[in-house]
Protein backbone atom coordinates (compact mmCIF):
# COMPACT_ATOMS: atom_id res chain seq x y z
CA UNK A 1 0.00 0.00 0.00
CA UNK A 2 1.14 3.73 -0.44
CA UNK A 3 1.29 5.46 2.67
CA UNK A 4 3.20 8.45 4.08
CA UNK A 5 6.52 7.69 5.99
CA UNK A 6 5.87 8.63 9.54
CA UNK A 7 8.62 10.13 11.34
CA UNK A 8 10.47 8.74 14.12
CA UNK A 9 10.20 12.07 15.70
CA UNK A 10 7.83 15.57 15.44
CA UNK A 11 10.09 18.62 15.94
CA UNK A 12 7.31 20.37 17.87
CA UNK A 13 3.92 19.54 18.39
CA UNK A 14 2.96 22.34 15.62
CA UNK A 15 4.77 19.89 12.98
CA UNK A 16 3.08 16.83 14.60
CA UNK A 17 -0.36 18.62 14.44
CA UNK A 18 0.37 19.80 10.62
CA UNK A 19 1.21 15.79 9.87
CA UNK A 20 -1.72 14.63 11.00
CA UNK A 21 -3.75 17.04 9.42
CA UNK A 22 -2.81 16.38 6.19
CA UNK A 23 -2.43 12.58 6.88
CA UNK A 24 -6.12 12.50 8.45
CA UNK A 25 -7.14 15.02 5.32
CA UNK A 26 -5.48 12.26 2.56
CA UNK A 27 -7.04 9.19 4.64
CA UNK A 28 -10.59 10.64 4.32
CA UNK A 29 -10.61 12.59 0.87
CA UNK A 30 -8.01 10.94 -1.66
CA UNK A 31 -7.17 7.50 -0.73
CA UNK A 32 -9.76 5.02 -2.20
CA UNK A 33 -10.37 2.34 -0.36
CA UNK A 34 -10.75 -1.17 -1.20
CA UNK A 35 -13.23 -2.40 1.40
CA UNK A 36 -15.21 0.47 0.60
CA UNK A 37 -15.64 -0.30 -3.36
CA UNK A 38 -12.30 2.24 -3.96
CA UNK A 39 -14.26 4.74 -2.85
CA UNK A 40 -13.00 7.57 -0.17
CA UNK A 41 -14.80 7.59 2.99
CA UNK A 42 -15.99 11.02 2.55
CA UNK A 43 -17.32 10.05 -0.65
CA UNK A 44 -19.48 7.21 1.31
CA UNK A 45 -20.00 9.58 4.46
CA UNK A 46 -21.76 12.41 2.56
CA UNK A 47 -23.73 9.88 0.20
CA UNK A 48 -21.68 10.35 -3.16
CA UNK A 49 -20.76 7.02 -3.67
CA UNK A 50 -23.62 6.08 -5.30
CA UNK A 51 -23.45 8.85 -7.84
CA UNK A 52 -19.83 7.33 -8.54
CA UNK A 53 -20.51 3.88 -8.93
CA UNK A 54 -22.70 4.85 -12.02
CA UNK A 55 -19.97 8.15 -13.64
CA UNK A 56 -17.37 4.44 -13.40
CA UNK A 57 -20.05 2.32 -14.81
CA UNK A 58 -20.83 4.55 -17.62
CA UNK A 59 -16.37 5.35 -18.46
CA UNK A 60 -15.93 1.50 -18.29
CA UNK A 61 -19.00 1.24 -20.65
CA UNK A 62 -17.17 3.92 -22.75
CA UNK A 63 -13.94 2.55 -22.83
CA UNK A 64 -15.44 -1.24 -23.40
CA UNK A 65 -17.22 0.21 -26.94
CA UNK A 66 -14.37 2.22 -28.08
CA UNK A 67 -11.61 -0.40 -27.38
CA UNK A 68 -12.75 -4.04 -26.91
CA UNK A 69 -9.93 -5.60 -27.83
CA UNK A 70 -8.32 -4.65 -24.20
CA UNK A 71 -11.42 -5.92 -22.54
CA UNK A 72 -11.69 -9.55 -23.88
CA UNK A 73 -14.33 -11.43 -24.48
CA UNK A 74 -15.93 -12.76 -21.01
CA UNK A 75 -18.16 -10.55 -19.24
CA UNK A 76 -18.44 -6.51 -19.48
CA UNK A 77 -16.31 -4.81 -16.78
CA UNK A 78 -18.20 -3.50 -14.03
CA UNK A 79 -17.63 -0.65 -11.26
CA UNK A 80 -16.82 -2.19 -7.87
CA UNK A 81 -20.34 -1.75 -5.52
CA UNK A 82 -20.44 0.06 -2.36
CA UNK A 83 -20.79 -2.52 0.19
CA UNK A 84 -23.60 -2.44 2.67
CA UNK A 85 -21.61 -2.36 5.85
CA UNK A 86 -17.95 -1.56 6.40
CA UNK A 87 -16.06 -2.21 9.71
CA UNK A 88 -12.65 -0.44 11.49
CA UNK A 89 -13.23 -3.03 14.19
CA UNK A 90 -15.73 -5.75 13.30
CA UNK A 91 -18.13 -6.14 16.75
CA UNK A 92 -18.59 -9.31 18.00
CA UNK A 93 -21.60 -11.13 16.27
CA UNK A 94 -23.61 -11.28 19.57
CA UNK A 95 -23.10 -7.59 19.73
CA UNK A 96 -24.42 -6.74 16.85
CA UNK A 97 -27.43 -9.05 16.96
CA UNK A 98 -27.86 -7.69 20.60
CA UNK A 99 -28.12 -4.28 19.02
CA UNK A 100 -30.40 -4.80 16.34
CA UNK A 101 -33.08 -6.31 18.68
Amino acid sequence: KYAPVFPERFGSLGDARTFMDEFIDRYNHEHHHQRLGLHTPADVHYGLAAAKVDERADVLAEARAAHPERFGSGKVPKALDLPETAWINKPEESVVDQQAA
